[in-house]
This record gives structure tokens, C-alpha cells and sequence, in this order.
């Protein structure tokens, strides 16, 4: 996300929010318009998973969602009175959580309403590592399908892992899996996935997601044509990503996904006791 974009949506965000009794607090029609929703009917179908979301994690959903009447002023300069909810930073989050992933408000509020202070650079990085376990798990998906699509075509899965890693080798310039855990300091018994950048993550899904496609498309069989079929795609990626010079086996690893979202979760605990106080 561009760094224009979020400075502007972090003063946007801050701009509505209001403190009562040392919790700062949104109201929902406030929050419709800043998440991107133009029909409050649609943006309200948000809000009961997100009380349903609160409710699974054993919270008290009148903690952090409370109705409430309030005046808004009119275009004549009158006002009227509205139903509207009072929104923790928690409720906030797990609003943002279950809204639209395609709005770029909601990637930056899903970042924004879980950091305690409001540093600009902090809510980049969090962004940047929910950008990268999403595609991870994008990663995981495709992957668990082409298992499915190759052992209805009677590869076994000694022969996935051949495919995927013959794929591996065609991304990273010959080099193998496991010579790229060596060269990366991955262990062995680990995903390379769980270690690799976001853009690395992203080129092995779309020739995951390629290899799909022709599979299922064109009726590939056999461990021999479908891994001919995933080093193809592999290697068409492998030169795109060389065209803005970007070369897969030089970049450096990232943090272990298991680890950040062993982080993540810890953050969601400690912001939903940290905004546990009801407000009336």
C-alpha cells in the first residue's frame, strides 16, 4: 500500500475517533463511511459477524458494541437523531477483519485497530506481514488443490513432491529445495514458504494457480506431463519477475510465519483486554 495512502487514512481514522473514561471508541456510521461502505444495511451485516467473531472468542459483545442514539447534523444546518453503536478499537478490528478484502480501507484498518500507538511505520510493517501470511495462505490453497487434481489423475504423493519440487528448482534459477534451505538457513522439516519474501510467496501461487487451471483445463495426466506442465509455469514466472530484475534465490528469507502469527495472536488477545472496559 502506497505511503500517501496511508498517511491520509490514518488522519482520516484518527480524525473520527473520541475518547470517554480513557477508551477511544468510533461510531459505526463514522466507521461505514472510512471502511469504503456506501449502503449502511450492507456495512451492518459486518458488524453481527464481527459480534459473532467476539462472542467465539469468549468476549462480551456489550464490551465493545454499544447501541446508542445520537444527533447528526442535516444539510440545513438541523439535526436529527439516529440509531448508531459505539465501536471499540477491539469491535473496529474485528469489524475490519470481516468486511470486504478488496477495499484498501479494510487492509489498512485490519492494521490500523490492532496497534496500540499510532506510529505510521508500525502500521506499515503489520501490514506488510498480513499481506505476506495472506498470501502464504493463498500459497496453501492452491497447493492442497493440485494435490487433490494430481491424485485424481493417479499421482501419489511421493509424486506431488516431485512435481512441486521440480517446480521449486524451474523458480529458483536450478537450485533445488533443498539446496535453497541450505543457501537460506531454513530447516529441513520446514515449509520454504514460511521463510520466503511476499513477492517469492506470490510467483510460486500463480504458477500453482497456472498449473490448476491447464490441469483441470486441457485433462493433463501423469506425474511426467504435469510436472512438464509446472516447470513451464514456473519458469514463465521465473522471467517475469527477471524483467524488474527481481531474482527469487537472491533474496533474502523473512521472519518464520509461525512466529509472526504466534505475534498476531497475542496482539488480538491483548487488544481485546486492553478495550474490555464498557463504555455507557
Amino acid at each position: 500500500m502506497d505511503k500517501n495512502i496511508i498517511i491520509r487514512l490514518t488522519k482520516d481514522f484518527e480524525d473520527y475517533a473520541y475518547e470517554e473514561q480513557g477508551i477511544e471508541f468510533w461510531f459505526a456510521r463514522d466507521l461505514q463511511k472510512l471502511l469504503g461502505y456506501e449502503d449502511l444495511r450492507n456495512f451492518l451485516k459486518v458488524v453481527q459477524k464481527a459480534k459473532e467473531s467476539c462472542k467465539t472468542a469468549g468476549n462480551n459483545v456489550l464490551d465493545h458494541f454499544v447501541d446508542v442514539n445520537r444527533m447528526v447534523p442535516l444539510g440545513s444546518g438541523s439535526e436529527r437523531q439516529v440509531d448508531d453503536i459505539i465501536l471499540t478499537r477491539y469491535a473496529c478490528y474485528l469489524i475490519a477483519q470481516n468486511g470486504d478484502p478488496r477495499k484498501e480501507e479494510i487492509a489498512f484498518a485490519q492494521s490500523y485497530f490492532a496497534i496500540q500507538t499510532r506510529k505510521q511505520e508500525l502500521i506499515e510493517e503489520r501490514i506488510a506481514l498480513l499481506e505476506r501470511m495472506d498470501a502464504r495462505k493463498k500459497l496453501t490453497a492452491s497447493e492442497t488443490e493440485l494435490s487433490k487434481l494430481i491424485y485424481e489423475k493417479g499421482v501419489d504423493g511421493k509424486g506431488f513432491a516431485n512435481i512441486r519440487s521440480k517446480g521449486d528448482q524451474a523458480l529458483f534459477g536450478g537450485n533445488t529445495t533443498l539446496q535453497m534451505k541450505a543457501k537460506l538457513k531454513i530447516p529441513k522439516n520446514r515449509p520454504i514458504a514460511d521463510f520466503l519474501p511476499t513477492i517469492t510467496i506470490t510467483a510460486k501461487n500463480l504458477a500453482t494457480e497456472i498449473t490448476n487451471f491447464n490441469v483441470k483445463q486441457h485433462d493433463l495426466q501423469g506425474e511426467q506431463t504435469i510436472t512438464g506442465e509446472h516447470v513451464k509455469n514456473n519458469l514463465d514466472i521465473r522471467e517475469v519477475l527477471k524483467k524488474s530484475n527481481i531474482i527469487p534465490e537472491n533474496l533474502p528469507p523473512e521472519e518464520d510465519l509461525k512466529r509472526l502469527e504466534r505475534r498476531v495472536k497475542k496482539d488480538e488477545k491483548q487488544l481485546a483486554e486492553g478495550s474490555k472496559k464498557r463504555i455507557t
